[in-house]
C-alpha cells in the first residue's frame, strides 16, 4: 500500500489552484479490493436462468398448492358430516367422496347420462352468452356515445336485472314455449347486466388527455371508438364477460328446472336425482355444472392474457 501527499506549490495552494486540504490520498494497490466497500458476490454464468427457473417453480406452487390443501381440507370436511354427523339411516343426504366416485364418475351409465346433459347445458350457455355479448356491446357503445341514451335504457336495465326468472316463467313460455329457446332467453336474461355495465364503464374510462389528443388531431368518432376508448375498455370488459360466462352456467341450470322440453340438461338431472334420492348421482352432476362454470371462466380468463397481455396494473397485480 502507498501514500500519496497532494502536490503543493511554494504559496500553500495546489498547482491545479485549489487550497491546500492537507489531506492523504490512499492509493490501493491493484487487485485489493478498498476497505469499508462492498464487494458484489460473483454470479455463476447460468444466474439469471436459474432465477427464472426458480421464480417459475414458487409462483406454480403458490397458484397450486393453496387451492389442492383448501380442497383436502374441504374433503376432510364432507368425510366428517358423513360419518361424524350423519347417523346411517341420514347418509343418504350427503353421501361419502369415495362413493360418489364410484357411483358418480366410475359407472359407465351413470357418467354417459351426465356428460350428455352437461352437453346439452353447455350449448344452451354459450348461445345465451353469445347473444347476450352481442347485445351487451351494441347496447354499451350507443349508451357510451349518446348520454339521453345511457339515462333512457339504463334504468330498464337495472329492472330486468332484479326481475326474478320465476315471476317470468309463465311469459317466456308463453312467447317462446317450453323448450330450448325459453332456456336460452333465461340465460340471455341473467347474463346480460353486467355485460353492459362493465363495457360502458370500460368505455367511460379512457383519460381526458388522451381524448384531447384525439380532438386535436381531427379523429371522428369511429376512429375515437376504435383506436381509444375500446383498447381502454378490454380490461373491463373481460371482467364483465368473466362474470357472465358464469351466470350464463347458472341460467341454463335454472332454464332446466323450469323449461324441461327437448334434450334434457344437466339442470333436468339434478331434479330427476333429487326427487329419488340418489345421492351419489346428485352430487357428481353438481360437480360436473361446478366444473363447467369453472371452465368457462378459465377460457375467458386466458383470452384476456392472450389479448391483453400484462400491459394492464390488473394482469400485473
Amino acid at each position: 500500500m502507498t501514500m500519496q501527499a497532494s502536490p503543493q506549490s511554494e504559496t500553500g495552494e495546489s498547482d491545479a489552484g485549489e487550497p491546500e486540504t492537507g489531506l492523504l490520498v490512499e492509493a490501493p494497490d491493484a487487485g485489493e479490493p478498498a476497505a469499508g466497500r462492498p464487494q458484489p458476490a460473483e454470479m455463476p454464468d447460468d444466474a439469471p436462468k436459474a432465477y427464472r427457473l426458480k421464480s417459475r417453480r414458487r409462483e406454480a406452487a403458490e397458484t397450486v398448492v393453496p387451492p389442492l390443501l383448501l380442497g383436502g381440507a374441504l374433503i376432510g370436511f364432507w368425510y366428517y358430516i358423513a360419518y361424524g354427523l350423519l347417523e346411517e339411516s341420514r347418509r343418504f343426504l350427503m353421501r361419502p367422496p369415495h362413493q360418489v366416485l364410484e357411483v358418480g364418475f366410475l359407472d359407465s351409465a351413470n357418467l354417459s347420462d351426465q356428460l350428455s346433459a352437461l352437453w346439452s347445458s353447455t350449448q344452451v350457455a354459450l348461445i345465451g352468452l353469445f347473444i347476450a355479448i352481442c347485445i351487451g356491446f351494441f347496447l354499451a357503445t350507443i349508451m357510451s356515445q349518446a348520454k339521453i341514451v345511457e339515462r333512457a335504457v339504463f334504468p330498464f336495465m337495472v329492472t330486468l336485472q332484479a326481475i326474478p326468472i320465476l315471476a317470468i316463467v309463465p311469459l317466456i313460455g308463453f312467447w317462446w314455449g317450453y323448450g330450448r329457446t325459453s332456456r336460452v332467453v333465461v340465460c340471455i336474461i341473467i347474463s346480460l347486466f353486467p355485460i353492459i355495465v362493465n363495457t360502458l364503464f370500460g368505455l367511460l374510462s379512457a383519460e381526458r388527455a388522451m381524448h384531447d389528443l384525439f380532438t386535436l388531431h381531427g379523429a371522428n368518432r369511429l376512429t375515437r371508438l376504435r383506436k381509444l376508448m375500446f383498447p381502454a375498455a378490454l380490461p373491463a370488459i373481460f371482467a364483465g364477460l368473466r362474470i357472465s360466462a358464469g351466470l350464463s352456467v347458472i341460467g341454463a341450470i335454472v332454464g332446466d328446472f323450469f323449461f324441461g322440453r327437448g334434450n334434457a340438461g344437466i339442470g333436468q338431472l339434478l331434479q330427476r336425482y333429487a326427487n329419488n334420492l340418489n345421492g351419489e348421482e346428485l352430487l357428481a352432476a353438481v360437480i360436473l355444472s361446478s366444473a363447467l362454470g369453472i371452465v368457462v371462466f378459465w377460457v375467458f380468463g386466458w383470452l384476456q392474457t392472450l389479448i391483453i397481455g400484462k400491459w394492464h396494473d390488473s394482469r400485473q397485480a
